[in-house]
């Protein structure tokens, strides 16, 4: 029997192609996802190695400084004592998520080796780990506590199946978090339970997919919508791009109120025309 290719889905049915191009498809980076990611939590997994050279997992809690994570650690955990021998460690960061599927939802890793803060940025780094972790005044001036810098060399985003991308460590530092990001649930909540209508006329008009029957928005960011579409030709994916990169989360609903006013106008404009 020849082994079958890993991407092959055997007979599970094909996604359908949009029947035009996608009007504007921007979105973040690799870079700029794994910094939105980072920014949205404060718990990961470290991975550290033992003096044997063994792989040693365990959670942590951490704060950024700048997008660098900083841990706090005692000396008589485990990683503590693997971080004082080998610097070389890695954090894996997951986005909040609802699907039951863990690994339908975002996430990053971010390796490279860790550091003390250096004297002028003591002061800057306590701060960014007591602003993340409030809990930690109860114990970040213990002497067997240490403050870690990881200094990030080597970035890999994971947006879920199908999705994924690196970046080096310039461009993750270059990048910012989506300033989006925070009011998205609630955004994405609101646009699929009063404006399925709207949602589904920008699947026509913009994504590509002017036989969409239903959408589903099921993420937002500074660059657009990612929307889930329903068509009688099967379920697809498409992305509805914004005008302008957005700045700040106050511009979400003037740019989607205005978006979905031209997709509705477009289709009554084809409506016109059809007769």
């Amino acid at each position: 029997m020849a082994t079958r290719d890993h991407g092959d889905p055997g007979d599970a049915p094909s996604m359908p192609p949009p029947l035009q191009p996608p009007t504007k498809s921007d979105r973040p980076s690799a870079a700029e996802q794994a910094r939105t990611i980072a920014a949205g939590s404060n718990a990961a997994t470290l991975a550290t190695l033992t003096a044997d050279g063994d792989p040693w997992a365990s959670l942590v809690a951490y704060g950024l400084l700048g997008g660098s994570p900083v841990l706090c650690v005692s000396n008589l955990a485990e990683h503590g004592r693997n971080l004082t021998g080998d610097p070389r460690a890695s954090v894996s960061i997951a986005a909040a998520s609802s699907d039951p599927d863990p690994l339908a939802g975002s996430r990053i890793t971010l390796a490279g080796e860790v550091t003390r803060p250096a004297a002028s940025e003591q002061d800057a780094a306590r701060a960014a780990y007591l602003d993340a972790v409030p809990a930690a005044r109860l114990y970040l001036d213990f002497s067997d506590f240490t403050l870690w810098v990881l200094q990030v060399r080597r970035v890999r985003w994971v947006g879920g199946y199908g999705r994924m991308d690196s970046a080096t460590a310039e461009q993750y530092t270059a990048a910012t978090p989506d300033p989006v990001a925070a009011a998205s649930a609630r955004a994405i909540a609101h646009l699929n339970a009063d404006h399925a209508d709207a949602l589904a006329a920008m699947a026509r008009a913009y994504g590509g997919y002017p036989d969409t029957d239903v959408a589903v928005c099921t993420e937002i960011d500074r660059y657009g919508l990612d929307l889930r579409v329903h068509t009688p030709r099967g379920v697809a994916y498409t992305r509805i791009g914004f005008p302008t990169r957005l700045n700040s989360a106050d511009q979400l609903r003037p740019v989607t109120k205005e978006l979905a006013r031209l997709a509705a106008d477009n289709s009554d404009n084809a409506a016109k025309a059809g007769h």
